[in-house]
């Protein structure tokens, strides 16, 4: 092969390498928008019901995303949990699939949207009638177009039997 073969085949390898690092750099840019509500489950505990991070992010009308779990045992429906949109949070009793109003009384959550001040917010609600205790926390990584929240909805602690 000629020099300026060479030549051609290590430019068309540069041109080459060069197309791929900018493809993979738009998959990488696309994957950073603000995504739908994400809820990214683990726990320390099997006892807990819910835990790990909820994220509510910005949409492309404006609105901020989000999810309900429906927790339904041995196929009885118990309660139902609504993380977003947002700062906002509630817990109905039944579930249903038409969308409730958080600021409803029948929201066994109050206050139902968190306060953020800086950017430090936390809330621990306890729920007698369903025998829970629900904490959220903004986890760090939260910007203004996405919020990260630490959600933990647990069973209350049974009481210690007396002797």
């Amino acid at each position: 092969m000629t020099p300026d073969g060479i030549l051609g085949v290590v430019r068309a390898f540069c041109q080459l390498r060069l197309a791929f690092i900018a493809l993979l750099s738009c998959i990488l840019i696309t994957s950073l928008r603000a995504s739908p509500a994400q809820f990214t489950s683990y726990s320390r505990n099997s006892r807990h019901i819910l835990e790990g991070n909820w994220q509510s992010c910005r949409e492309a009308d404006g609105r901020y995303s989000e999810r309900v779990y429906d927790h339904i045992v041995n196929g009885v429906p118990k309660f139902e949990v609504h993380m977003g949109p947002r700062r906002e949070f509630a817990i109905f009793e039944g579930v249903q699939d038409e969308h409730r109003a958080h600021d409803s009384p029948a929201n066994l959550l109050k206050p139902y949207r968190i306060e953020v001040e800086g950017n430090l917010a936390s809330h621990e609600w306890k729920i007698p009638s369903l025998n829970l205790v629900f904490t959220v926390t903004l986890s760090g990584g939260s910007r203004g177009d996405c919020e990260s929240w630490y959600i933990l909805l647990a069973p209350s602690a049974r009481p210690k039997p007396s002797h």
